[in-house]
């Protein structure tokens, strides 16, 4: 009798290890890299050389005036070997006040004071998970004349781009509609790229 129901107790085990464990992995990798590649690989954005440049579902960090500036990101993308990015992610476990975490909030208030630009909390604060690629188009457009400006071009040209770039409300009611600044400051590159190259 005892050997009966552990013997049943291990098939069940066993059964329910290939179904959890192996089955369903399988199908959902199958069906992701079947109808879904790009996402199920990370939504990665690749210059014109191919290369990969960081995910569109990552927050990353830009500082020149050309660029827009995006929402401040937990960690960073650090420099692998032979100067290839390395895409690091997560979030910060930084209490609010935490002396760290305040002194990065004075640093941005501090860079946001000098480009005469309003204190958005999403320039200023990073996102729950420390990854949000997005900021609000409020805070975007109030960059757009400092992005135009440094690139030498009308404001309407970077409008038509932030407009492209802007993600809308999920299943049109959840969320905030939001811009992805790496896909923006990117395509703004290849707009200089292809401009050049005419």
């Amino acid at each position: 009798m005892y050997i009966r129901e552990a013997t049943r107790a291990i098939r069940m085990v066993l059964v329910l290890w290939l179904v959890v464990a192996i089955i369903y992995p399988s199908i959902i990798l199958a069906v992701g890299q079947t109808f879904f590649k790009p996402r199920a690989d990370g939504s990665i954005i690749q210059n014109i050389n191919g290369e990969p440049i960081g995910s569109a579902l990552i927050g990353q960090q830009f500082t020149a005036d050309k660029y827009f500036h995006g929402r401040p990101s937990a960690v960073y993308y650090a420099q692998a070997d032979k100067g290839k990015p390395r895409g690091i992610s997560g979030g910060s476990n930084l209490s609010p006040g935490n002396e760290e975490l305040l002194n990065r909030v004075k640093e941005e208030l501090e860079i946001l004071e000098e480009e005469d630009m309003p204190a958005f909390p999403e320039i200023i604060y990073t996102s729950g998970s420390g990854l949000d690629p997005h900021i609000s188009i409020e805070a975007a457009r109030k960059q757009l004349e400092r992005v135009a400006s440094a690139r030498d071009i009308r404001q309407g040209e970077v409008f038509s781009l932030l407009k492209k770039y802007t993600d809308r409300r999920f299943l049109g009611i959840f969320g905030e509609p939001g811009v992805n600044i790496l896909k923006l400051n990117y395509a703004l590159d290849l707009q200089d790229f292809n401009r050049n190259q005419n």
